[in-house]
């Protein structure tokens, strides 16, 4: 039993969520007689729900610093018509479509600066301020593109919808093989490899306990059977298509992000103020820059994914970003994030969009109308959260807040000052810019 726990990553309830999602995936893949893990269907997932996976990156931040944020949606909205208008010849500036891009996150900047001025200086709730932007943003969206649609250049298209095909593809039989996706795939693999090795190696000579020999190398192949195998159905999709830029764009953000709220002051500053915004205080750590960097951050990632479902859509139009801010909170809060802040992850966050991704495109290959898809999506983001919150009722760490051990770094930090948790929370909004 303790060696199946160290296979399985040292804790079962740990991985709840990537079973969840597994499950999930093969109880759609048997129900719809194999669709759900075709290479057509596996683009469409990842190219269609690029911009909640992009917006929960930002969301998971602003949430593990004890905040909200209800405008991204409102915020994408705007600024995928300033997109469309500076770059369309005929209702616009006509500028070049680097440009234009340039224009989009510029305003992505400035929105999240005014997010950010209000919470971290002035000490208004996010809360109140991101709902002011969200009725805000939305009537900008309607004042500016006049409720038309207004389409985007191809190379922004390309951008939202396109696949790497640079290179002349390998044909293997009857297997015409995309030459980018297998390459990065292997590439990957061999990463991982390297990676793990590294890590595996600097815990032996700190003298750490380490699992045996045989568990690290069945986790090691385990893996990157699961990264080859994903590479090969991208790759020997349909003639033309591969992994798509939008999917591209996904991970080179995930592994940033990733390495930014685990391995860096600011990561571990943002997890310390949603903790226990007193003690970090206390413990030399700025209140104000952290709850300034979450919501400009949020802002900055609403305009990257607002560039990508524009590019994808091949237009903006007044019905974008329409209760997106939803999808993104909700794919945090599946993926483990507390609702009181302090906790959560990348890699739980990615698992809890990607089971709301599979859930939405299952039920629609199935033919479920959108009353039952809302309905039951609306039953899987209580249940996930109540199972979290009766887990610590019951004095239990949070249970998909476990993918790493940021939890347990968090809670050592906030024990340095002997200040009650729900103390912190009931500080005023003159404590909070204060601090």
């Amino acid at each position: 039993m303790p060696a199946l726990k160290q296979l399985l990553g040292g804790n079962l309830r740990q991985l709840a969520m990537v079973i969840v999602l597994i499950l999930e995936i093969l109880l759609f893949q048997f129900l719809t007689g194999g669709t759900v893990l075709s290479a057509q269907n596996l683009q469409n997932v990842l190219s269609g729900n690029t911009y909640v996976l992009i917006l929960a990156m930002g969301m998971v931040l602003v949430i593990i610093a004890g905040h909200i944020d209800l405008s991204v949606g409102s915020v994408a909205a705007v600024i995928g018509i300033v997109l469309a208008k500076v770059t369309s010849e005929q209702s616009g500036a006509g500028l070049p479509w680097w440009l234009g891009i340039g224009v989009a996150l510029i305003v992505g900047v400035i929105i999240g600066s005014w997010h950010g001025f209000w919470v971290a200086i002035v000490g208004v709730p996010a809360f109140v301020v991101t709902l002011g932007g969200m009725l805000l943003f939305r009537g900008m969206n309607q004042f500016i593109g006049k409720s038309l649609s207004i389409p985007v250049p191809d190379q922004v298209k390309f951008i939202g919808a396109g696949y790497m095909n640079w290179l002349p593809p390998i044909a293997i039989g009857n297997w015409i093989i995309n030459s980018e996706t297998i390459i990065l795939a292997m590439i990957a693999a061999l990463l991982m490899v390297f990676m793990r090795t590294r890590k595996r190696v600097r815990l032996a000579k700190a003298g750490a306990e380490l699992p045996a020999s045989w568990i690290f190398v069945v986790q090691v192949v385990f893996t990157c059977i699961i990264i080859l195998l994903f590479g090969w159905i991208f790759a020997t999709g349909r003639p033309g298509t591969s992994l798509p830029i939008s999917g591209i764009i996904v991970i080179l953000l995930f592994l940033f992000y990733n390495f930014l709220s685990r391995n860096t002051p600011l990561g571990r500053g943002i997890y310390a103020v949603g903790g226990n915004r007193v003690a970090a205080a206390l413990t030399g750590i700025s209140v104000r820059k952290v709850n300034f960097f979450v919501m400009f951050n949020s802002s900055v990632l609403a305009a990257i994914a607002a560039v990508c479902f524009v590019g994808r859509s091949g237009a903006s139009t007044p019905f974008d970003g329409n209760l997106w801010e939803l999808d993104a909170i909700a794919s945090v809060f599946i993926g483990g994030a507390s609702v009181w802040g302090g906790i959560g992850t990348l890699g739980g966050t990615m698992v809890g969009a990607l089971v709301m991704a599979f859930l939405n495109n299952g039920l629609q290959l199935l033919g479920v109308g959108t009353d039952w898809t809302q309905m039951i999506k609306g039953l899987v983001l209580l249940l996930a959260v109540a199972f979290d919150v009766l887990s610590k009722k019951q004095g239990k760490p949070s249970i998909i807040g476990l993918f790493s051990a940021t939890r347990k770094r968090n809670q050592a930090s906030s024990d340095t000052v002997l200040v009650p948790e729900n103390d912190s929370k009931k500080e005023s909004p003159e404590q909070e810019a204060k601090a």
